[in-house]
């Protein structure tokens, strides 16, 4: 693999106690995330994982849901300012969007590519600058972590026991070691972690 640029890939993603990123309702069920996505260390722990990052790379859904969301925070006055930081982020940022059925990036700043994930992280990896954050789009981020090409993960852990939903961490990964460079705990349990991938 060439890496030219000493770009880091970072990833996001919130689970629960069960390693669910969401619920048994399928795709759309964040019921046991609604309680914590709004508290003082889930916001704190956004603003960090974008802050050194120029390159958003995101699933179609979450792309199309984003875009349903964040711009209009990005104009509200009454926004908590650390949302409304990371929704002016995304919408200036570059963002790469992975769909095989896309033709038409959804956004401004936006680009649709239909290629495996781990080619296109790779190719962004030989220029520019600035992280590249896998944006909470666990179709990205399980490809990268078979790969072995995740540098940094930045999880949310809530304290809730989904009892079915989807997994981030599915067997037949490669044996990889990370170690804890940062760790909050909010007030409902919530814990806000970041590993970074040792080498």
């Amino acid at each position: 693999m060439t890496n030219t640029t000493g770009r880091r890939v970072t990833a996001n993603l919130s689970l629960t106690l069960d390693g669910r990123y969401n619920g048994p309702g399928g795709p759309g069920d964040f019921a046991a995330f609604a309680p914590y996505v709004t508290s003082d260390v889930a916001r704190s722990h956004m603003t960090r994982m974008w802050e050194h990052a120029t390159t958003a790379l995101l699933g179609r859904i979450n792309a199309e849901g984003f875009l349903g969301y964040w711009p209009s925070v990005a104009e509200d006055d009454n926004a908590d300012p650390r949302d409304r930081g990371y929704a002016k982020w995304l919408v200036d940022t570059e963002k790469v969007v992975l769909s095989t059925t896309l033709t038409d990036a959804p956004w401004e700043r936006a680009r649709v590519v239909n290629a495996p994930a781990a080619d296109v992280v790779t190719e962004l990896k030989t220029s520019g600058e600035g992280d590249i954050l896998v944006n909470s789009s666990a179709s990205i981020i399980k490809p990268l972590l078979s790969a072995d090409l995740l540098d940094r993960l930045y999880l949310m852990i809530f304290p809730e026991i989904a009892g079915g939903g989807q997994r981030l961490f599915d067997d037949g990964l490669p044996a990889t070691k990370w170690t804890l460079t940062h760790q909050a705990t909010g007030e409902l349990g919530e814990l806000a972690m970041v590993y970074d991938r040792v080498r």
